[in-house]
């Protein structure tokens, strides 16, 4: 992933998402390495649905079907704490995506690294058909000891960071059969 240059300067190094589609799932694992013990970490709690983690160091994904300007975001926070959201279109029309199931965030510190996994249960959302192809961006927000935040992308649309902009949808995940 690419560090926007807005940045603060950054403990993360390196940031690197290992991704498998499944025939209704994502699984994605988020790498960072760097100096991690100065990376804020928010306090790691029972898992739960829980609004504004991209305040904090938070790790997203926003997934689209190929076929639609709808598109949902994921928010992952090594609290185990989770989010997910439905646009109908570019920043328009957000709610709380509710047909989803905890996707069982988990956090490993080892040295100088951090890893968090989860799989989302995609099988409730119809815009996302499993036969569908669809589009990917994934992000990361890490904050600093300090408070300085840095944004992480794989492709970083110009001006200041929007994961939102869907310049930033760039990996293509092929469809499956049904």
């Amino acid at each position: 992933m690419l560090r926007h240059p807005q940045s603060s300067e950054s403990p993360a190094l390196e940031i690197e998402v290992k991704i498998m589609r499944r025939t209704s799932a994502l699984a994605l694992t988020y790498i960072v390495t760097g100096e991690i013990g100065a990376v804020a970490l928010p306090k790691r709690t029972s898992p739960a649905r829980t609004d504004l983690l991209w305040q904090h160091t938070c790790f997203e994904a926003f997934l689209r079907s190929a076929q639609s300007a709808e598109y949902l975001e994921f928010n992952l926070s090594p609290s185990r704490e989770w989010a997910a959201y439905r646009f109908v279109s570019y920043r328009e029309g957000m709610t709380a995506e509710l047909a989803l199931a905890d996707p069982g965030v988990e956090v490993r510190l080892e040295g100088g690294e951090l890893r968090l996994s989860a799989t989302i249960d995609l099988s409730g959302i119809e815009v996302l058909a499993s036969r569908d192809d669809w589009l990917l961006g994934l992000s990361a927000i890490i904050e600093n000891e300090d408070g300085g935040k840095s944004w992480w992308v794989l492709a970083h649309p110009p001006g200041k960071p929007d994961f939102h902009h869907p310049d930033s949808f760039v990996l293509a995940l092929p469809g499956g059969e049904d």
